[in-house]
């Protein structure tokens, strides 16, 4: 299977990604102005897509980001290498006292009725000083890199953190690999970037480089400023608004061969009703739903990119390539913290339709 793109069959990396690695402190279902204690879980839109191919699938992934050199950065990288991650690190010194820091996410669970609550800080964050010529793209990916993946939150971090994507996918496109962008809009952050109109302009420029988008209807409206579909959604699992925006993407944009986003009914905190549509070289293809019972949703989209991006580099026909996806992304919520803890039967077995029943 090509789905219209052209995979590298081998290369020293299978998956490079940039961005920004962050530490989120969990204090579970307490709220933060209440909680006493909390767990750390490493974590970046770019990197948890790397870490689930590595520590998940056995592919050989790496990330290029800002590192400070520091307890908390030792912390960070510590656990990119537990991932079986390769680090590319642009190193900075802090000053002991106002940085430059290791961006902090903040993210308690909620419960039933409670929904989940993310606040950051990200001031003075090392990643968002990261500029172009910070990488020897051409050396990096001299050896062959099958796969090149960032994503809306870093493009939004700084006005340099975009032009080095750009850069990056382009260097990319030169050595023949595969490019992915995960729209990923997040409001808060672009409101100090810049605001929409800031984010329309710079992800169109990222959007020319691309070949497979990930993102939903609000996305694509919200990050790519395309007009919304002309028949709404009956609910959050119809993916007839998704479909209906496809023709108006690839008009705009031929060259993306591939656009895929999770459908998410929430029911409560910890029931959701999930699904996953994606359009692959112009064929439609639509996961089935199921319910989850959620204990972290954090990271469930990467998780659904991850195995997505998996099954595509392993050539799985169009609808498996989804399934695996599904599976990983709902798998994932299964878990605390913002990587995988499954492994690759646990998703092909979910793929196939497998019960929870246990395990003997």
């Amino acid at each position: 299977m090509n789905y219209g793109l052209n995979i590298q069959p081998a290369g020293a990396l299978d998956f490079l990604s940039v961005g920004a690695l962050v530490h989120r402190l969990d204090p579970g279902i307490v709220p933060f102005r209440k909680a006493s204690e909390c767990q750390i879980h490493v974590s970046g839109g770019e990197f948890n897509v790397a870490a689930n191919l590595s520590d998940c699938f056995g592919l050989r992934t790496a990330i290029a980001s800002a590192m400070v050199d520091y307890p908390i950065g030792d912390l960070i990288a510590e656990r990119v290498r537990a991932m079986g991650v390769k680090p590319f690190y642009r190193h900075f010194k802090h000053d002991g006292v106002q940085g430059p820091n290791m961006a902090t996410v903040y993210s308690d669970r909620g419960q039933g009725v409670r929904a989940p609550v993310v606040f950051y800080n990200r001031c003075n964050e090392a990643a968002a000083q990261l500029k172009p010529g910070d990488f020897d793209w051409t050396n990096i990916f001299a050896e062959g890199v099958r796969w090149f993946h960032s994503g809306g939150i870093f493009a939004a971090l700084s006005p340099t953190t975009a032009e080095m994507i750009i850069e990056g996918m382009r260097a990319a496109k030169a050595a023949g690999a595969v490019t992915s962008f995960d729209l990923n809009y997040r409001a808060k952050l672009w409101s100090f970037s810049g605001g929409h109109d800031r984010a329309v302009s710079i992800l169109d420029r990222i959007a020319q480089n691309v070949d497979v988008l990930v993102g939903n209807e609000e996305d694509l409206q919200m990050g790519l400023g395309f007009a919304g579909p002309e028949a709404a959604a009956k609910s959050k699992l119809d993916p007839s608004a998704f479909i209906g925006m496809i023709d108006k993407v690839t008009r705009k944009y031929p060259h993306i061969k591939i656009i895929a986003t999770t459908l998410r009914e929430v029911h409560s905190t910890n029931h959701h009703t999930w699904g996953a549509v994606a359009w692959i070289n112009g064929k439609t293809v639509v996961a089935p739903t199921c319910e989850l019972d959620v204990y972290d949703r954090v990271g469930g989209g990467d998780g659904f990119a991850a195995g997505f991006f998996y099954g595509l580099l392993a050539g799985e026909p169009e609808e498996q390539a989804l399934r695996l996806g599904w599976a990983h992304g709902a798998l994932l919520t299964t878990f605390p913290g913002d990587t995988t803890m499954a492994t690759a039967d646990q998703v092909r077995a979910l793929a196939k339709g497998a019960s929870a029943r246990i395990q003997r």
